[in-house]
Order: structure tokens, then C-alpha cells, then sequence
């Protein structure tokens, strides 16, 4: 349930009972969205387990996870990051979600949790999906999309990084895929049943097979930051070393 239908279900029967329809529905998360003039709702449902998920001038939006286990629920933006793309020789892990705008083949990959740096999301989220265990090598390429409906129509940053498995045999996850294979990189390019993100980081996959990953990686590097104690990662094309060694 979403937004104001699930306000409009809060208003005609009682919070427990439209919690207790929801569940007899089969739904595994309601968002509900409060409009400030009416935030006297949000005491009732609070009562009933809804918790705050973020806040705007006009409007509070809170949600209530009913599926098994921890909440899967995305944090609110600030900006969203995403990633992945996993491969090895001549071939790319890919999967086929259950819920998209879109039924098409992708390369599996989600959401960044605060504090956590693009490679260590890009090898988690592919495990978490697939069971493929790997290793981050480089950043590919970024897609930026404003207004993203998925990210509550902020900005969303998606970094494509190239990862090296050390593992070969998928357990994907059934909630969050309905088929995953290893698919050669030049089918995943022609194919018209991928998305355009996915057809095109192929090609450029083949294209580093052939020419060298030097002409087309994004290798990190760390620094120590002006703040004592903290550092930073620069991510850039690799530098020859006579030019890393300039002082």
C-alpha cells in the first residue's frame, strides 16, 4: 500500500484493522504519506508499528514492514548511489528482477548504505543476489538521472564498476530475482531483451577485453584528508607511475 491509499484505509477503519487487512493482502510494506495538516494520524500509526522514514515541507512519509526478517526498505536520499556489474572471461553475471517498469535483463546491483564505499556495495549487493562472491577491480562508467522514481524524485547516482569473481556457482535470491546466469558479453550487447545501461556496458566490457581494461577502468586510489584522521578515496584513470611519483 502506498502514499494516500493507505492514509484513505487509516481513516475508514481502525489503524489495527487496516494493519491487519494489509497483512491478509499479502503486502510486505506499507508507505504511508501524511500530509502536515493531518499529522495527527501519525500518533496512530505509530501505535501500530509505522515508523518515520523521512520528511518534507508539505509532508511526512512513514512505513511499516510486514514481510519476514529485517526491514529491506531503502533509507531516504540525500542522494542515492547504486551499483554493479560482475564478470569474468568473455562473460557477465546478469539477472532478471521480479518487479521493474521493465521485464529486461541487468546486471545486479543496488543500493549503498551510508558510510559505505562503491566497491564494497558493488560485492555485496552481488553476493546478496547471487551468491557470486568477488572482488572490486575498477569503476566503468556513472549514470546520473534527476526526478528518479525510485529515489523519491531526487537525484540518483549509478556507478557501473567491473568486479572479478572468486566464485562461479549462483544462488541467486528469490526475492530479488527470477532467473540469473552467466551470459557471453557479446549476446548481452545484442540482445534486445537487456536495458540500454546494460547493452552498453557490455560493449564497453568487450572493448576492454580487446584493447586492455587500461583504456576503460577507473582505479582508486587513498589519501589521508585535511581532517586528522580521516581519509578519502580519488577515483580517476590510471596515472603511469613517473607521473605518480612527481614531487
Amino acid at each position: 500500500a502506498v502514499g494516500w491509499t493507505a492514509l484513505a484505509l487509516l481513516t475508514l477503519v481502525s489503524p489495527a484493522g487496516a494493519v491487519a487487512r494489509w497483512r491478509e493482502e499479502g503486502r510486505v510494506a506499507v508507505w504511508l504519506r501524511v500530509p502536515i495538516l493531518q499529522s495527527g494520524f501519525v500518533a496512530a500509526a505509530a501505535s501500530q508499528g509505522f515508523a518515520f522514514h523521512h520528511a518534507e515541507q508539505g509532508s511526512s512519509t512513514l512505513t511499516l514492514w510486514l514481510g519476514e526478517g529485517p526491514s529491506r526498505l531503502p533509507v531516504y536520499a540525500t542522494h542515492q548511489l547504486g551499483v554493479a556489474v560482475q564478470h569474468r572471461l568473455h562473460t557477465s553475471l546478469i539477472f532478471f528482477p521480479p518487479i521493474q517498469t521493465i521485464n529486461a535483463w541487468k546486471f545486479p546491483g543496488g543500493l549503498s548504505n551510508p558510510g559505505e564505499d562503491i566497491g564494497d556495495t558493488a560485492v555485496r549487493e552481488v553476493f546478496e543476489e547471487t551468491g557470486i562472491k568477488s572482488e572490486f577491480k575498477s569503476i566503468l562508467s556513472v549514470r546520473q538521472q534527476h526526478e528518479h522514481p525510485g529515489a523519491f524524485g531526487k537525484s540518483d547516482m549509478y556507478i557501473i564498476c567491473r568486479l572479478e569473481p572468486s566464485s562461479f556457482d549462483i544462488s541467486f535470491c528469490q526475492q530479488e530475482c527470477l532467473r540469473c546466469e552467466w551470459m557471453a558479453l557479446d549476446e548481452v550487447a545484442r540482445t534486445k531483451q537487456a536495458t540500454p545501461i546494460t547493452s552498453n556496458v557490455a560493449k564497453l566490457l568487450l572493448y576492454g577485453y580487446r584493447e586492455g581494461f587500461d583504456k576503460i577502468d577507473i582505479t582508486m586510489r587513498e589519501f589521508p584528508a585535511v581532517y586528522p584522521g580521516l581519509f578519502y578515496k580519488l577515483y580517476h584513470r590510471e596515472l603511469p607511475e613517473s607521473y605518480r611519483n612527481i614531487t
